[in-house]
């Protein structure tokens, strides 16, 4: 049996079927209640009421077949994240989640935590910066016996960069230091270990050995590796995360790993949890997952905000301009934004741009922002650049900078997925991102839940030829965006 949990403006739907074939019914048959043949039905809407920080639930339950719905209201405070987990995750991770201020939950760890917590396996696909990092940390640690020296979860992600933010989120809640000693484990009795590209293969080695951590969080190349030299025991594994599961899963070397991993962990007692803020034709995903057995047929789809794929409080705005205009652009909405913090992002260069010796497109902006702003007092104004190509150290280190020692920086996709920088309140597209997927995960880095609700602004910079792509993603993705006129004659 498949489940479908999935939620927008408000209306919360869950959606049960024994068919792996079966697709969940269109959001426009909720009015009437309608089902699709052989599926059980239970929709609950859901209507908060802010009063002197009370709140009262409306729930509508429906089920096909009957006509007459069942109406329940009930007054009752707004539920915490402590209401979710008690009981399950132990007091001292939940007490460290709430000195950090995860105290309300966001919309899809109200949805996944009940879910996540009574070890289904589950799918966490909502927009960006909603909260879906705290949601598998949570199932991880309500399972974690802390007493026992053997690695008993594994988070797989993309690239180190995301494996780093994810590490900072677990050492916080388990009380652990944010800087990571030269072996690459942290100290404590809750001990989490990295697997990250650009680690040394002999130090990890030995750490697996001699001092086992209870949390693997790592790049696919790297756990792979130590699966297959025998350093990485996965018999007591109970949790495994794959995040951004989409990126994961788009490349055909990250396939066969992936099917490698899945295999060396046993299935009988591990939970398995997916997580990404795009799934393209997902329901079609989820039916290949249960047919190879990736995930176990009873799992939870919960998709928050169908309608909505990035925070409603973004601002879209685009300006239209000549491609050699495109640098001044850019310079002139620095100076007129004066952002807080600020991602420009532009696109990996291409292999025939190299065959002709072109510079790069990170090489180019720096060097022009760097110059234009060079005779400014503020020096935070001059940007760091980050992409695939930097060594490790130079990656760590430029992110280490930003945002507290620079305002800007530039780009490529490496960064459009998983850096969670509250700070960042401005996003520039100088080239146009190669997908509406991409489109959304660079937006996302701004705007995010729970520490910045605030209005965050992407600005893409196009040329007349970008123009038709570009409303192309607006349809896709469901978003209007405002033409910002930029005079450069003043």
């Amino acid at each position: 049996m498949i489940t479908w949990r999935s939620s927008w403006n408000g209306e919360s739907m869950m959606l049960s079927t024994h068919s792996t074939s079966s697709l969940p019914p269109s959001p426009h048959l909720l009015p009437s209640c309608k089902a699709v043949a052989g599926l059980r039905i239970t929709i609950i809407q859901q209507r908060i009421f802010p009063s002197f920080g009370r709140a009262k639930d409306l729930s509508v339950f429906a089920h096909a077949g009957i006509s007459n719905a069942y109406l329940k209201l009930e007054g009752s405070q707004a539920a915490t994240i402590r209401d979710i987990c008690k009981s399950k995750v132990p007091e001292e991770f939940l007490l460290r989640a709430e000195q950090i201020g995860y105290v309300y939950p966001t919309n899809v760890q109200a949805e996944s935590l009940p879910v996540l917590l009574s070890g289904q396996d589950c799918i966490l696909h909502s927009q960006t910066g909603s909260g879906k990092t705290l949601c598998f940390l949570f199932a991880i640690l309500a399972k974690i016996k802390q007493s026992r020296s053997a690695v008993q979860a594994i988070v797989v992600v993309p690239t180190r960069e995301l494996g780093m933010q994810v590490v900072r989120e677990a050492r916080k809640l388990g009380k652990q230091s944010d800087i990571e000693d030269k072996s690459g484990s942290s100290k404590g009795s809750l001990n989490i270990m990295t697997l990250l590209d650009g680690g040394s293969l002999s130090r990890q080695k030995v750490w697996l050995k001699a001092d086992p951590p209870q949390i693997i969080i790592g790049t696919l190349l790297c756990i792979c590796r130590m699966i297959e030299t025998k350093n990485l025991k996965t018999n007591a594994v109970n949790t495994l995360v794959i995040d951004e599961v989409d990126a994961m899963f788009g490349m055909s070397q990250h396939v066969s790993m992936l099917r490698m991993l899945l295999s060396n962990v046993s299935s009988k007692n591990r939970q398995t949890i997916f997580a990404s803020a795009t799934i393209p034709q997902h329901s079609q995903f989820i039916r290949k997952c249960v047919a190879e057995k990736w995930l176990r047929e009873d799992v939870v789809h919960v998709q928050v905000s169908q309608i909505h794929k990035m925070p409603e409080s973004l601002i879209h705005l685009h300006v239209l301009c000549d491609k050699n205009e495109k640098l001044q652009i850019l310079d002139a909405l620095l100076r007129a934004d004066k952002p807080n913090a600020a991602i420009i992002f532009v696109s990996k260069q291409s292999e025939a741009s190299k065959r002709k010796g072109l510079l790069p497109s990170t090489e180019l902006v720096a060097d022009f922002l760097a110059s234009s702003f060079e005779q400014d007092v503020d020096s935070r104004m001059k940007p760091l650049v980050l992409h695939e190509e930097a060594n490790i150290n130079a990656r760590t280190s430029i992110l280490a900078e930003f945002p507290h020692g620079k305002t800007l920086l530039l780009a490529t996709d490496l960064a459009g997925r998983g850096l969670d920088i509250p700070e960042v309140t401005h996003i520039y597209n100088y080239e146009l991102p190669a997908t509406a997927i991409d489109y959304v995960h660079r937006g996302g880095r701004t705007a995010r839940k729970p520490f910045n609700s605030k209005c965050g602004t992407i600005t893409t910079l196009l040329t007349e030829k970008e123009l038709f792509v570009y409303e192309r993603y607006q349809n896709e993705i469901m978003f209007e965006s405002r033409e910002h006129i930029v005079d450069l004659s003043r």
